[in-house]
């Protein structure tokens, strides 16, 4: 049966973790292997990404809907992931609207923008994480899955156990990553694909 399977990684051309990315939905959706998933942090239409006034906060609430239509959220961790901070600038939980402002979703050059929230209201214990906060999109994702008690499966982009690379906030789980390459028998760097078939719970 095809899981839905949440994905969240650094996405930076240069120096971020796509490769890790591409094996995994290589994985989900080939006739070649057993786990058969659809990558939910792929939205496949009407993402609010495409409208021209979107802030991190319209991201952030889109993270939340698709992290709770999962069944398990995959966080790859690399070297940078650590020092990532877009998505955090955001200080309208503490501030009122009329001093706050930010940029809309990749629109540097452009400068930003007042922000739009005119009125905010506290999450709810039993709710999402708020999506008006000062998290990285990252840490968000991540403090998402855990209150909404998603298995969470953390792989380092690495063949070793890179501990030191974990955010502070993933640091609860450090004994549960692991590196997501190992060697085959012919000394080629290939994914760990039995690690993630079991940590996704196929036989």
């Amino acid at each position: 049966m095809r899981k839905r399977i949440y994905i969240s990684s650094d996405y930076s051309e240069k120096n971020g973790d796509r490769n890790v990315v591409e094996i995994l939905n290589k994985w989900g959706t080939d006739k070649l292997h057993k786990v058969d998933f659809v990558d939910m942090s792929k939205v496949v239409s009407g993402s609010i990404s495409k409208d021209p006034d979107c802030r991190a906060c319209d991201l952030k609430r889109e993270f939340n809907q698709q992290i709770n239509a999962s069944s398990a959220v995959i966080f790859v961790v690399g070297d940078k992931t650590g020092s990532r901070k877009a998505g955090n600038s955001c200080s309208r939980a503490t501030d009122s609207q009329i001093n706050c402002s930010c940029t809309p979703y990749k629109q540097n050059t452009n400068g930003s923008k007042t922000c739009k929230v005119y009125q905010t209201i506290p999450a709810r214990e039993d709710g999402d994480v708020g999506n008006i906060n000062a998290y990285s999109y990252l840490e968000h994702e991540f403090e998402q899955a855990k209150k909404r008690k998603k298995r969470i499966i953390i792989v380092y982009n690495s063949l070793r156990n890179e501990s030191n690379w974990l955010p502070s906030y993933m640091k609860d789980y450090e004994s549960y990553a692991q590196p997501f390459w190992i060697k085959n028998d012919c000394g080629i760097k290939v994914g760990n694909y039995d690690s993630i078939k079991e940590a996704l719970g196929y036989d």
